[in-house]
């Protein structure tokens, strides 16, 4: 179980920053083809939001990978203690 909990760490390490270029990719590709005026700045707008929000849900999920590949999780509390 320790092993599955190490390689899913190495997942998550690699997921958050290929996450954030695909978003970045995407909102480039989405503002580009968006029409000229306010629809390109509410597109822009909007992907900005996304763009915030997820940068650090990104952030999160490689320093979660982090302790798992440490094994930081390898020692979990015991049910008797609930």
């Amino acid at each position: 179980m320790n092993g599955l909990k190490k390689a899913l760490g190495l997942l998550w390490i690699i997921l958050g920053p290929v996450s954030i270029i695909f978003m970045f990719m995407q909102a480039f590709e989405k503002v580009g083809l968006a029409e000229e005026g306010v629809h390109k700045t509410n597109t822009a707008l909007q992907w900005g939001i996304i763009l915030f929000i997820f940068i650090p849900i990104s952030a999160g999920l490689v320093i979660f990978g982090w302790y798992a590949l440490k094994g930081e999780y390898d020692k979990l509390p015991d049910d008797d203690s609930l």
